[in-house]
């Protein structure tokens, strides 16, 4: 198995991203691996999703949301024992992604997937080349079944039940 150092987990309070979440961070305390946790609000959609009429107010409380999401994930990863360093960014997932994963120079992206929702944008793209061309290292794609059960151990996110967009 390939040693990986420094491993970057992306993750949006949905049931993928909570898969992703789970499965780094056992690979993350496995291989004692530095780990850094990504949380993105990507404007384009949450002002597709009210046809352009968003205020400050809403905008502020979008990112409120994910701020929210990206500290229970580092919550819970500490509570796992896993050290996690806590990133946000504004932007395209894909794009903010790549960005954060060549500045860190990390070894690993963990992402979650599931057909047609969720975080399979991050990794696949909308339009727009996918995650798979633009990273320089490898990617763990975890896969989250329709009808897989999970641990009650992260609950249901604002992020879930439509608190955030994604």
């Amino acid at each position: 198995m390939a040693s990986y150092k420094k491993i970057l987990l992306c993750y949006d309070g949905t049931r993928e991203g909570r898969k992703a979440l789970r499965c780094g961070a056992d690979l993350a305390l496995e291989l004692k691996a530095e780990t850094h946790l990504l949380s993105v609000v990507d404007m384009r959609t949450s002002i597709a999703q009210s046809a352009g009429l968003l205020t400050d107010v809403a905008c502020g409380r979008f990112e409120d949301a994910a701020r929210e999401i990206l500290q229970e994930g580092v919550d819970w990863l500490t509570e796992r024992g896993v050290l996690a360093h806590g990133h946000f960014a504004f932007g395209h997932p894909i794009d903010e992604i790549t960005n954060l994963a060549e500045e860190l120079k990390v070894d690993l992206v963990v992402v979650g997937h599931r057909s047609r929702s969720g975080l399979s944008r991050w990794w696949m793209g909308s339009g727009n080349t996918p995650l798979l061309d633009r990273v320089s290292c490898s990617i763990l794609v975890a896969v989250c079944t329709a009808h897989e059960q999970e641990p009650a151990a992260i609950a249901p996110t604002a992020a879930e039940e439509g608190g955030v967009a994604r």
